[in-house]
């Protein structure tokens, strides 16, 4: 045998005996499983974080429609002021989550027994007019019974996701409205006026 021959023989033996050990070795596994999982653990945290914020703000829009509904509901008769005001209201409630880019509507409706809608008065959250007065509504069934008039509000939040990753699509898949609708019946069992709407 040449000695090129014996050097290769003794290569391979070497090799396979390093190939044997480092197969019998299992101390690195743990590190390699930590590798593979630690990316879906990261992932679920981040949409744990996510998913517990949005249910947070979506309580809130739906406690600010609800108060602002509830508020207006009490009163006997607004004006422009009264119902502008009603978007501190909501803000405040909203705090301290984004609230900038929502839209408030605001609602007076008679409801006749048949259940028929018509809107008396609407203002939104820059005092514009939303429905025409005199225009039809529809509005829940609940309010078929008697003859009555309504507060509806109508509150759609943006919500920016956080954690949401630069590059990985839209926009629009970066933030959801979130949004309400609540109806309250009025207090005083009839018409909310509003003279300058």
């Amino acid at each position: 045998m040449t000695s090129l021959t014996k050097k290769t023989i003794a290569l391979f033996a070497r090799t396979r005996g390093a190939i044997t050990l480092l197969a019998k070795d299992r101390s690195g596994f743990g590190a390699i499983e930590f590798a593979m999982v630690i990316p879906m653990l990261i992932v679920a945290y981040i949409g744990a974080f996510e998913v517990t914020l949005g249910f947070s703000v979506k309580n809130k829009v739906e406690r600010a429609a609800s108060s602002v509904a509830d508020m207006v509901a009490q009163q006997s008769e607004v004006n422009k002021t009264y119902l502008g005001n009603m978007s501190s209201v909501a803000k405040s409630i909203l705090a301290p989550y984004q609230n900038s880019g929502y839209t408030l509507k605001i609602t007076g409706i008679k409801v006749d027994a048949a259940n028929k809608g018509t809107v008396i008065w609407s203002r939104d959250q820059s005092g514009a007019i939303p429905y025409p007065a005199n225009s039809a509504t529809t509005v829940p069934a609940q309010f078929a019974t008697t003859e009555a008039f309504v507060v509806r509000t109508e509150l759609v939040v943006p919500h920016e996701l956080l954690l949401f990753a630069e590059g990985l699509g839209s926009s629009t898949l970066k933030t959801i409205n979130l949004s309400k609708t609540a109806y309250f019946r009025s207090r005083q069992a009839e018409i909310i006026k509003c003279p300058d709407c």
